[in-house]
């Protein structure tokens, strides 16, 4: 069974098969609440959606908001990505990359324009995970652009464990479980940035996510050479890697690592990816390749 559908500015392709322990109206139950999981997370973390938790929660400075699993989770793992990496990594750029220009809802086109304290970064974000409340000390927009999707992604693959092999794809993010038809691990095909139709590089994975980041993949309209990562100390876009791939257990990790290491960039982003003992895969500017952790 293959099946697609837009979530969080992406199409969403999920590949599945039933195999002899499962019939096609179990596979098919299983499939549209693996989809479900995207649209539940949409409206929990989108910063482009006035009325999505995320938002409602920004507009209660200095208030304790209860927030439902589906925010909470990955926000907790932005926020100790954030501790991890000293800040390179920071949820709370939702506000700066609004000034970039990346603010347009990718269904209506409606566009989100806030006032938020740019001085302020994930230390004014209090989490409460015993009581699941979320409290900002300062006006800030958050961004879970970097783990919400990942989230997603693992959400609809508690869906589809059962079967004995199956693919979830949101816009290059994949996991891929079990095995094809052949009983063969999964090929996964890296692009390569400069051209949509060519890989960079094959990956037979089975049971893990591979995430990636790039330079390439939003360009901003309003500010010429930055595009959608952004390091929070200079407010500009790092260009010392054209992207960086990452193969985790989880693809909320693999997603999170993938976008703090292109950030960090040099040895720095490099130890990061190696040092969490993952795997990785860097295009530099100059078109070098760095593998990671055996890849």
């Amino acid at each position: 069974m293959k099946k697609a559908k837009l979530f969080m500015g992406t199409v969403v392709q999920i590949e599945a098969r039933c195999g002899n322990a499962m019939s096609e109206e179990e596979l098919e139950i299983r499939v549209s609440r693996a989809f479900d999981a995207f649209r539940q997370v949409e409206r929990a973390c989108s910063r482009f959606s006035p009325e999505s938790e995320l938002m409602q929660a920004c507009r209660r400075i200095g208030k304790a908001t209860t927030i439902s699993p589906y925010l909470l989770e990955p926000l907790r793992f932005a926020l100790e990505m954030a501790e991890w990496t000293d800040g390179s990594f920071d949820p709370s750029i939702g506000r700066l990359l609004e000034s970039k220009g990346f603010n347009s809802h990718y269904l209506t086109g409606g566009r989100t324009n806030s006032d938020a304290d740019l001085s302020a970064n994930f230390r004014d974000v209090e989490l409460n995970e015993t009581n699941r409340t979320l409290c900002l000390h300062k006006p800030l927009i958050l961004d879970l652009g970097a783990t919400a999707k990942g989230f997603a992604i693992d959400l609809a693959v508690s869906e589809l464990k059962g079967c004995p092999g199956f693919v979830v794809n949101a816009g290059g993010d994949v996991y891929a479980g079990g095995t094809d038809e052949q009983g063969d691990k999964w090929t996964i095909g890296i692009r390569e940035p400069k051209s949509a139709n060519a890989i960079l590089q094959t990956l037979y994975i089975s049971d893990a996510s591979v995430c990636t980041s790039g330079s390439y993949e939003r360009r901003s309209e309003v500010d010429d050479g930055e595009h959608h990562i952004v390091h929070p100390a200079t407010g500009r876009s790092p260009n010392e890697w054209i992207s960086c791939s990452v193969i985790a257990p989880y693809a909320m990790m693999a997603d999170a690592f993938s976008t703090a290491a292109f950030v960090m960039g040099g040895e720095e982003g490099i130890a990061l990816i190696a040092e969490a003992g993952l795997q990785g895969l860097i295009l530099t500017w100059d078109l070098r390749i760095k593998r990671i952790g055996g890849i």
